[in-house]
C-alpha cells in the first residue's frame, strides 16, 4: 500500500501538518542534524512531558481550515493524535527505538507516486533514493514551501516507520505452540448435544420483589465506580433563530424576478433612460451572473440527478434559452437559465485493463512486456465479444486495474476525466459495444455500458436571509427576554409568558460544544462551567447561524457524584434479576432430574445438538457462554444442578458428545492464532499504553 495511502489511515492529523516537526527528526535533521524547539505553556502533560500550546493551536487552526471542522472537533481530532504521538514516542525513546534512511527508503520505495515520478529514477528507469534525497535538499533554496511541505510528510513517515518497528518488535515476540493449536482446534470442533429445560427471568413476575431505597443505595455504594458521573452541568435555554419571515421571502423573489426579462431604468446621473438587460436576454452569461448572483458562474455540465433540487425535472426539460424561476432551493431563491445539452455527454463504461512494465502506473509486480500484454488483450477481448453478459466476471478475473473488485465498472464520467483515447472510443460508441483501446496505462478492452444526457445551467442565486428589520425585531425579543428573565428571577415563568419553548439538556460536559437544536456553542458550554457562573444565572449569546439563545443554569453536578433519580430505574431492574434468580435456583434447587424438573414447571425438555465452546449461543436461548462451558465439563447423562445464566436458570443433561478427530499437526490453528494476535495488539497496544500514562489535560483552560 502506498505510504501515504497508510498515512490517511493513521489519522487526518499526519496529512495536515504543513512544515511543522513536532516529534523526533526529519529527513533533513537525518541529513544535517538541524533540531529545533519551542517551549511554551502546555496543552497537556503527558508522564511529565509537556506538549505545547503554540503548536496545538496552530494545528487546530490548520484543521478547521482545511476540514471545515469547529474549533471543539479540531481541539478533539488533534489531541487525540498528539496524545497518540506523545505516548508512542516515549515508548520509542525508551525502547531506543529509532528510524534512518534506510527506514524511509523502504517505506518511500512503496509508495508508487514516487517510484513512478520521472525525476527520481536512475538512468535504468528505477526509483533511486540518492536522487530523490537530492532533489529534497535542492528545495531549500529552490522552493521553501515545497520543502516545508515535504517536511511534514516526512514526519509522517518517520512516525509510520518507528511504528512499524514497534510493532514488529512486538508481533515478534508473539507465538503460539501446537500444543495451544490444538486447544483451539478443540474448542472449535468438538461438539456436545444436550438435552435442557430452561425457566427465564422474565416468566418472574417483577411484582414479587419490593426493592426499598435502601437495597438502591446498598447496591449503588457496591459499584460506585459504574455510577460515578463526570463534572456536568444542567442549563435551561430559549432560541431565538434569525430567520427571514414570508415577507423577506417575498422581497427577494420579487428582487430576483425583476432580474429575468430587458428592463428600463431611469439614471438620475445621465438624467436618460438606461436598458438594463435580464438573464433572458443577455449575451454575456457570465458577466450577468457574477454582476447579480451570490454564487459564481459554474460552466459545469450536470446529468439530471446532479441538479440535486425538487425543480430538477423542469430544468432538464427546458429548451435553450429558456428561464425558469424564481424557485426555493433549500437556503437559496434562483432564477435558472437552459444554456445546452449535451446527449450521452455523461458516459458509464467498464473496462478490464492489462498493464504492462513501464506503463504509468503500474504495480512493481507487473513484469509482462508490452508485446506480452497486447496479446493478453487481444485473447481477453475475443472473449468478452464472445460472452458480453459475463464482462464484469471477465474483470474481476484478468484486470490490472483498482477497478476489477467492482467488475470494472468506473461509473459515469464527462470529457476531461479520462484519457483522451479512452473517452473518444466512448464518446463515439453506442451503449454495449465492446472495444480495445491503447493509453498510457496500458491496453483496455471497454464496454460502453450507458449514456446520459447531460445539460449547462446558469444560476442567479440570492441567499434567503432575515432583512435588517426582521433581525432587529429578533434582537429586541431576545433582548426583552432576557431582562425581564433576570429582573423576575423566572426564567421558566417568563418563558411561559410570551408562549417560548425551554430546552431542557440535564447533562452538558466540559469539553461539549454542541446543544440540542443549537450548534457550535463553546461559549455558551464555557459560561457553564466558569467559576463565577452560580445557579439560576441567566446569560444571552449569539448562535453561530444567526439569532440568539438565552441560557439558565440550574444545577452543577460536580466530579465523582451519583444521581440516584436517573439510576433508580436500572439499579432496581438489576436487583430484580438477581433477586430472580436467586429466587430460582432456591425454588428448584432440589430437583435432581429434567423429567421431574418439566413436569413440575409445565415446560418441555429441549433440546440443542452440535454445540461448540467457539460459539456461545444456545438455540432459543440467546447467549450463554456459561452454560454451554458446563456442558463440556459434565459427565455424559448426568443432570446438572440449577445454572444460573444470562437470560434465565437452567438444568441440562449431556446426551452425546462428539471429540474432533485428532490432526497430524495444528500448526495451522496455530498460525490463525499468531494472526489473530497480531491484530488484536496493533488494535490495543496504543491503548494500553494510554491507560498507564498520566495525563494532564488542560484543554478547558484553553478553550
Amino acid at each position: 500500500m502506498a505510504v501515504l495511502g497508510q498515512i490517511r489511515q493513521r489519522s487526518f492529523f499526519l496529512i495536515i501538518v504543513i512544515g511543522m516537526a513536532l516529534f523526533a527528526f526529519v529527513i533533513s535533521g537525518v541529513f544535517d542534524g538541524n533540531t529545533s524547539s519551542a517551549p511554551t505553556d502546555p496543552i497537556a502533560v503527558v508522564n511529565e512531558e509537556e506538549v505545547e500550546l503554540t503548536f496545538f493551536r496552530q494545528m487546530v487552526e490548520q484543521a478547521e481550515r482545511s476540514y471545515n471542522f469547529s474549533t471543539m472537533q479540531a481541539v478533539n481530532s488533534v489531541w487525540d493524535e498528539m496524545i497518540r504521538l506523545t505516548v508512542f514516542k516515549q515508548e520509542f525513546d525508551l525502547l531506543g527505538i529509532d528510524a534512518g534512511k534506510e527506514q524511509i527508503e523502504m517505506i518511500l520505495s512503496k509508495d508508487e507516486r514516487i517510484v513512478q515520478d520521472q525525476r527520481f529514477q536512475n538512468e535504468s528507469g528505477f526509483f533511486d533514493f540518492g536522487i530523490f534525497t537530492d532533489f529534497v535538499n535542492s528545495l531549500r533554496v529552490e522552493n521553501p514551501q515545497a520543502y516545508q511541505n515535504w517536511r511534514s510528510q516526512e514526519e509522517s513517515i518517520i512516525a509510520l516507520a518507528k511504528e512499524n518497528i514497534y510493532y514488529d518488535l512486538i508481533k515478534s515476540s508473539s507465538g503460539f505452540t501446537e500444543l495451544e493449536g490444538e486447544d483451539a482446534y478443540h474448542l472449535e470442533n468438538d461438539k456436545v448435544n444436550i438435552n435442557f429445560v430452561n425457566i427465564p427471568f422474565n416468566e418472574v413476575p417483577d411484582s414479587l420483589f419490593k426493592i426499598s431505597n435502601s437495597d438502591i443505595i446498598r447496591y449503588v455504594n457496591q459499584n460506585k465506580e459504574k455510577f460515578e458521573l463526570e463534572a456536568s452541568r444542567k442549563v435551561n435555554y430559549v432560541v431565538f433563530p434569525e430567520l427571514a419571515t414570508d415577507e423577506d421571502k417575498s422581497r427577494i423573489r420579487a428582487n430576483l424576478d425583476k432580474l429575468k426579462e430587458l428592463s428600463v431604468e431611469y439614471n438620475d446621473v445621465s438624467k436618460l433612460n438606461d436598458t438594463i438587460q435580464g438573464l433572458k436576454t443577455t449575451q454575456n452569461i457570465t458577466e450577468f451572473v457574477e454582476q447579480h448572483s451570490e454564487v459564481p458562474f459554474d460552466s459545469v455540465y450536470r446529468a439530471k440527478g446532479a441538479l440535486a433540487n425538487d425543480y430538477a425535472d423542469i430544468l432538464f426539460e427546458l429548451k435553450k434559452g429558456d428561464v425558469f424561476g424564481p424557485y426555493e432551493d433549500g437556503e437559496q431563491f434562483k432564477i435558472s437559465r437552459f444554456i445546452d445539452r449535451k446527449n450521452g455527454g455523461s458516459i458509464r463504461a467498464s473496462h478490464i485493463l492489462v498493464s504492462y512494465e513501464g506503463a504509468s502506473r503500474a504495480s512493481a509486480q507487473t513484469t509482462r512486456s508490452k508485446e506480452e500484454a497486447q496479446k493478453m488483450a487481444n485473447k481477453y477481448y475475443r472473449e468478452a465479444r464472445r460472452k458480453p453478459d459475463d464482462f464484469s466476471e471477465l474483470a474481476i478475473q484478468y484486470s490490472d486495474g483498482p477497478s476489477s473488485s467492482m467488475g470494472g465498472d468506473l461509473g459515469f464520467f464527462q470529457e476531461g476525466t479520462m484519457t483522451d483515447k479512452f473517452f473518444e472510443f466512448c464518446n463515439g460508441s453506442r451503449v454495449g459495444r465492446i472495444g480495445i483501446v491503447e493509453t498510457e496505462f496500458g491496453f483496455h478492452i471497454i464496454k460502453v455500458t450507458d449514456k446520459e444526457d447531460i445539460v449547462l445551467i446558469a444560476d442567479v442565486v440570492k441567499q434567503i436571509v432575515p432583512s435588517g428589520e426582521t433581525s432587529n425585531e429578533i434582537f429586541q425579543k431576545t433582548t426583552q427576554f432576557e431582562m425581564e428573565s433576570i429582573n423576575r428571577k423566572d426564567f421558566r415563568a417568563t418563558a411561559q409568558k410570551y408562549g417560548y419553548e425551554i430546552k431542557e439538556v440535564d447533562q452538558v460536559n466540559i469539553l461539549d460544544e454542541n446543544l440540542p437544536s443549537i450548534q457550535r456553542q463553546r461559549n455558551l458550554v464555557q459560561w457553564l462551567f466558569n467559576d463565577g457562573t452560580r445557579i439560576n444565572d441567566i446569560k444571552r449569546f449569539s448562535l453561530t447561524n444567526g439569532g440568539y439563545v438565552v441560557a439558565q443554569l440550574t444545577d452543577i453536578i460536580p466530579e465523582g457524584s451519583i444521581n440516584i433519580d436517573t439510576i433508580k430505574e436500572e439499579v432496581t431492574q438489576e436487583i430484580i434479576k438477581n433477586s430472580k434468580a436467586d429466587y430460582l435456583l432456591e425454588m428448584y434447587n432440589s430437583y435432581i432430574s429434567l423429567d421431574s424438573l418439566s413436569e413440575v414447571i409445565g415446560k418441555e425438555i429441549e433440546t440443542a445438538s452440535a454445540l461448540t465452546q467457539k460459539n456461545n449461543v444456545l438455540p432459543g436461548a440467546g447467549s450463554e457462554p456459561y452454560v454451554i462451558g458446563v456442558a463440556f465439563a459434565m459427565e455424559l447423562n448426568q443432570p446438572s444442578a440449577i445454572i444460573r445464566g444470562n437470560k434465565g436458570v437452567y438444568m441440562i443433561e449431556v446426551s452425546s458428545r462428539e471429540i474432533a478427530e485428532n490432526l497430524e499437526s495444528y500448526q495451522a490453528y496455530a498460525n490463525v492464532l499468531k494472526i489473530e494476535e497480531n491484530n488484536r495488539i496493533s488494535s490495543v497496544i496504543y491503548n494500553a499504553l494510554k491507560s498507564a500514562a498520566k495525563i494532564e489535560d488542560n484543554r478547558p483552560v484553553y478553550y
